[in-house]
């Protein structure tokens, strides 16, 4: 079994606090199953389609619910709103006879394991696709064997990151049906000494969410109230750096309905991952440009990452990482070969030589460019490899920068590291071959070689948006590619 060892890293303590307790909101350990924790082998490999399975349907017409197999289904259904429904759509009251009831039930069960949106209705940078589920055998058995309780229980996705947002989701329905939270008037940033009635609307509004702040409606910005601006930064994956600017303004004045519907989005994905995750993994939050690394489903290595920036984006998907290339060339795709590369070499000749890139012949008449390994390489030393029909991949970078930043969607839509190396020494670690002076010492001579995993890890690159960390707290980070409304948008449409 792989050992991973955990690091600090050498940045900001509020950031690497930050990074800590987003890895931590995703240590989504599956719900008990008969006591005991439901593992799986960190082996397992999700397709990013499944194939439908022919599945006999037997005669439903030959079920009958007792009295309280029926109340039960009513009560179940009278709280699928809890789980992001709209109220009326699975609502009790509009299934009169028995067998409405049943098909009102099979369907919220369908919806509640493997979501609203049809597979034909992805996006294609979706690629995490729900394993397809028909109720109807799982049903029927639970009635026969009165283990209809224990059946609906198994329903929605069995982790705590799913239900920590359905908990979410009340706070928030809560602040809404209150009337919400106010705006914050726009105008010059807001910090420790400000007075006026600005303040006194910020405190307010911060109170909205954060149930620690004492109201005293004090026109005066204070200590305390610095904290709870630094509090709601963390929560927004913001510079904890106690100003309310401008991108901390227009964080706290995002509507509480849209923040609705980014938590009803981000409960919708979670039905998009298999039942059980495997215990070893690496999991990617693309929104949050965060990679953390998972033994034994507890997060052992966490690091900043640079994911795709607008336009570039960084797919949603699950593959296994099989191998490793230390000092890898740089094959550059025809898309950014044409737009950026070829532009800057008429602008400034001799720029491709400057920049270690050759031209290669493709056989067909063409050619196409790479970049050579060394110290200008644009995936530094370190390439992970897995299948997955975007050809993205995660790997070094020489430019070092960006990770000290709160900003980090710059990519083409590959996943840059901030500690490679330290990834590939956890990820090697065990096997005779590449020990740590083998990676170093192959690092250090410059040569292209792959080594292959001993044994290979599921990796995941997600689009958490919402999550609740340990403090019992909803963080919400930026929906940098729309793609929480546009979910949103697409169910809302059926």
């Amino acid at each position: 079994m792989m050992r991973f060892t955990r690091t600090c890293g050498v940045l900001a303590a509020a950031m690497s606090l930050l990074s800590l307790e987003v890895a931590q909101a995703q240590s989504q350990r599956p719900a008990l199953a008969g006591g005991r924790p439901v593992q799986a082998s960190p082996q397992q490999a999700v397709p990013l389609v499944q194939p439908r399975a022919t599945v006999f349907q037997p005669d439903l017409s030959a079920v009958q619910l007792r009295p309280d197999q029926a109340d039960m289904l009513r009560r179940v259904l009278g709280d699928a709103y809890t789980h992001g429904f709209d109220v009326r759509t699975f609502s009790p009251e509009q299934a009169v006879t028995q067998a409405q009831l049943i098909n009102l039930t099979l369907a919220y069960a369908r919806a509640v394991r493997s979501g609203r949106l049809p597979v034909d209705k992805f996006m294609n940078e979706w690629g995490l696709r729900p394993a397809p589920y028909d109720p109807t055998i799982d049903f029927i058995n639970a009635v026969q064997q009165d283990r209809l309780g224990p059946w609906l229980d198994t329903l929605p996705p069995p982790y705590t990151g799913y239900q920590t947002l359905r908990g979410g989701l009340a706070t928030y329905r809560d602040i809404a049906a209150k009337g919400g939270w106010q705006l914050v008037a726009a105008g010059p940033d807001l910090k420790e000494g400000a007075t006026g009635a600005r303040v006194v609307a910020l405190e307010a509004r911060l109170a909205a969410e954060d149930p620690t702040i004492a109201v005293d409606a004090a026109p005066i910005f204070d200590a305390a109230l610095t904290q709870a601006v630094q509090r709601a930064q963390k929560r927004f994956g913001l510079n904890p750096n106690g100003i309310v600017n401008k991108a901390t303004l227009d964080a706290l004045n995002t509507p509480v309905e849209r923040r609705i519907d980014q938590i009803v989005a981000n409960m919708e994905r979670w039905r998009w991952l298999p039942q059980t995750l495997p215990a070893e993994r690496i999991q990617v939050n693309v929104a949050a440009a965060i990679l953390s690394v998972f033994s034994h489903d507890t997060p052992t290595l966490t690091m900043r990452a640079v994911t795709g920036r607008p336009g570039d984006e960084t797919p949603m998907l699950s593959s296994m990482i099989h191998s490793i290339v230390l000092n890898p060339p740089w094959n550059v795709p025809s898309s950014i070969a044409s737009k950026e590369l070829w532009p800057k070499e008429r602008k400034s000749p001799g720029y491709l030589r400057r920049n270690d890139f050759i031209v290669i012949p493709t056989g067909d008449g063409g050619s196409r460019l790479q970049q050579k390994a060394g110290p200008l390489a644009a995936l530094g030393k370190l390439k992970f490899d897995f299948a997955n029909p975007y050809g993205v991949y995660l790997h070094d970078t020489p430019s070092r920068a960006r990770f000290d930043s709160f900003s980090r969607l710059a990519s083409h839509g590959c996943v840059r590291l901030q500690k490679p190396t330290e990834l590939a020494k956890a990820l090697l670690e065990g096997d005779a071959t590449w020990t740590p002076e083998k990676i170093d010492a192959t690092l250090a001579s410059g040569d292209t070689v792959r080594a292959k995993l001993p044994q290979q890890i599921a990796v995941f690159l997600l689009y958490w948006t919402a999550y609740v960390t340990p403090d019992g707290q909803v963080n919400f980070r930026q929906d940098p590619y729309g793609w929480d409304r546009e979910l949103v948008q697409r169910i809302a449409a059926l």
